[in-house]
């Protein structure tokens, strides 16, 4: 006979979506939420090489930098930048929605979420396409104007590419995660008791939308307001 048995008490439930080697879901939710934040920081490292690049080439060729920026759609990356604050509001209510238990406002934001982020990615997809149409893909059909920034403006896009191109990866990693949590909140694992991986996974999308806030301005707007050579 148990110990709680012999007491006079019962055994405490245990939750199913409890894992055998933590106590209960605050100890569980304590851990995976701080194993996020070590992962974000690693991010952090990640896309702060890219920036640490991006500021001393730009150093380096102010005005090629300052040149090519012009030849990157500000009305794109003002709409896409609308687009994934407001993804972060609906991200912010499904978590919201969780840890107040409602199902069915949980799984619109989160589709919400899904729908906003997918808007974004094809937006980007028009520009990629643009991209390869006016041929500013750098490798050997590259083509730009003014030759003197031929070999510069390259840098940029190879910079804007490399930086936005591993951005929509981490969207679409984003999207995955989303899906998993609605199928989670369409079958009733997400619970207002277990919240835990919706809010962990908030985390991960405001960190992507974050990253994209300073990818915006550092290759779409800064140097627009200076003349073009052209």
């Amino acid at each position: 006979m148990s110990r709680e048995a012999a007491a006079g008490h019962a055994p405490p439930s245990h939750h199913p979506a409890l894992a055998h080697h933590f106590d209960d879901l605050g100890q569980q939710k304590e851990a995976a939420t701080l194993g996020m934040w070590v992962f974000l920081v690693t991010e952090v490292l990640f896309f702060g090489g890219l920036f640490a690049a991006y500021t001393i080439y730009r150093n380096w060729y102010p005005a090629a930098f300052a040149d090519a920026s012009h030849h990157l759609d500000v009305v794109y990356g003002s709409i896409n930048t609308v687009v994934l604050i407001a993804s972060s509001l609906t991200m912010a209510l499904a978590v919201h929605a969780a840890q107040t238990g409602d199902r069915s406002k949980l799984m619109l934001f989160l589709v919400l979420t899904m729908v906003l982020g997918t808007v974004f990615l094809g937006i980007k997809g028009v520009e990629y396409y643009h991209k390869w149409e006016d041929h500013h893909i750098p490798g050997a059909s590259f083509q730009y104007e003014p030759a003197e920034f031929f070999r510069h403006a390259q840098v940029f896009l190879s910079l804007y590419f490399v930086m936005t191109g591993l951005h929509a990866i981490h969207m679409i990693i984003g999207l995955g995660i989303m899906t998993w949590m609605l199928v989670w909140a369409w079958n009733g694992t997400i619970t207002k008791e277990y919240a835990s991986p919706i809010e962990i996974s908030g985390l991960y999308w405001h960190f992507v939308d974050i990253v994209w806030i300073f990818l915006f301005p550092l290759l779409y707007l800064i140097g627009r307001h200076g003349p073009t050579v052209h």
